[in-house]
């Protein structure tokens, strides 16, 4: 054993000074093999990283969420709908939402505007992470006066809003200023700014802005006697899709969506992503692929002329065989390690700026947020699948050619 560890050792040591004196070739190769790696390694990591992101952030999601549909699209759902949900054996507590989107033609964003609700978790299950609370006053005669949401010191009252740090980079606005808003009507509506969201939840809360239910029915026409959509809390986890069935059965028009199935929607658009950028460059691996069998078949005269002369001088053709097995190893490694850790680098230290927009996915309102590193054995040995062993694959066959080459003839070729 001792015997074959020392041939091995000299067999590299050969090998790392056959390399450096063909160094501008392998450089070269080594520079494209890198560049093949570090894409799909980036494009890896940036996917499940931010599946991973996002997982962890709906798991605070509603259990259950109900729209209203008609000739299937999301309607406006009535409040008298909230007691039949309400009396399903199994239903803890029913929540009205009122969430919508507006599209600023000044800056060609849309915006998702949020009421928070009294419990304030509404904010935190569907588009922040931000810790919230909700100050409740009284006034002398005892009555429980409207619910003010506070975030930070913030405190949103009619009149004002609480805006993700994507809008506030995009209009360059900040707290105190005032945003104006065109109303339904035509009228034009003029908030002013109470705070921003944490940029912690910028991930999901970048195009977001908190405002009071009272501005929002004004600014979009929805009377008192509709929401948005209802949340639903069960009892038993176990039983949420039974009690998702019951309400269904009970309103035709309803959809209950539970959150697990939101969660595999989350995962198919990521994956749709990933699975784009992949295929796209897949043309360039190929291509990769194709370079590396050329190389390895295509061998220059003074490769011939060496392994002629190793061969004379007594190396067996097993032995040349592994000199190119090494040779291949310390290069596909170097460009496999070196790839990896950029990759690392990009997606985790400067936040995939080179695939940021086709990733993330958003128009204009681009978030920062430093994505949580998660990389695993699974994701390290299927980037090792998809770039080592092609290029091993498209080299062995043109090696074992190369490693039977007559001595004799190899010493008297001399190329071109």
């Amino acid at each position: 054993m001792k015997n074959w560890i020392e041939k091995q050792r000299y067999i590299i040591d050969f090998t790392i000074s056959s390399l450096l004196r063909r160094k501008v070739k392998n450089f070269g190769l080594l520079v494209l093999y890198t560049l093949i790696v570090f894409i799909l390694a980036s494009t890896m990591f940036f996917t499940y990283s931010i599946k991973k992101e996002a997982s962890l952030i709906l798991k605070g999601a509603p259990e259950i969420v109900v729209q209203k549909i008609v000739a299937g699209r999301h309607d406006l759902f009535p409040v008298s709908y909230i007691e039949t949900i309400k009396n399903i054996r199994g239903v803890a507590a029913v929540e009205s939402r009122l969430w919508g989107y507006y599209y600023d033609s000044l800056v060609s964003a849309n915006y998702t505007l949020l009421t928070p609700s009294a419990s304030g978790d509404t904010a935190e299950t569907l588009k922040s992470s931000a810790k919230t609370t909700v100050v409740e006053s009284e006034s002398d005669n005892h009555q429980p006066a409207k619910p003010l949401f506070e975030l930070g010191g913030a405190v949103l009252e009619p009149g004002t809003l609480i805006i993700g740090n994507g809008i506030a980079r995009l209009r360059n606005i900040g707290k105190g200023d005032y945003m104006p808003f065109r109303a339904f009507d035509g009228s034009i509506l003029n908030f002013r700014i109470a705070g921003t969201l944490s940029s912690q939840s910028e991930l999901v809360s970048s195009d977001l802005m908190l405002i009071t239910g009272e501005d929002f029915r004004k600014l979009f026409g929805i009377d008192q006697s509709h929401v948005t959509d209802l949340t639903v809390v069960v009892n038993n986890p176990s039983e949420i899709a039974m009690v998702a069935s019951k309400i269904k059965k009970r309103l035709p028009d309803a959809r209950p969506i539970i959150r697990d199935e939101i969660l595999r929607t989350y995962d198919s658009i990521f994956n749709w992503r990933g699975g784009m950028m992949i295929v796209i460059f897949s043309a360039a691996v190929l291509a990769f692929v194709i370079f590396a069998w050329d190389k390895a078949s295509g061998l220059s005269a003074g490769e011939r002329r060496e392994i002629g002369i190793l061969k004379a001088v007594g190396w067996e053709t097993s032995d040349v065989i592994q000199m190119k097995f090494w040779e291949g190893a310390v290069v596909s490694l170097t460009a496999f390690f070196t790839g990896v850790i950029l990759a690392y680098v990009h997606v985790f230290f400067t936040g995939s700026i080179v695939f940021e927009p086709a990733l993330k996915g958003w128009s204009s309102l681009y978030p920062n947020f430093e994505l949580t590193p998660f990389v695993n054995l699974e994701q390290l040995t299927t980037l090792f699948f998809l770039t080592v062993v092609p290029y091993t694959v498209a080299t062995i066959v043109p090696i074992w050619r190369a490693a039977t080459i007559d001595p004799d003839s190899a010493m008297r070729f001399t190329g071109e």
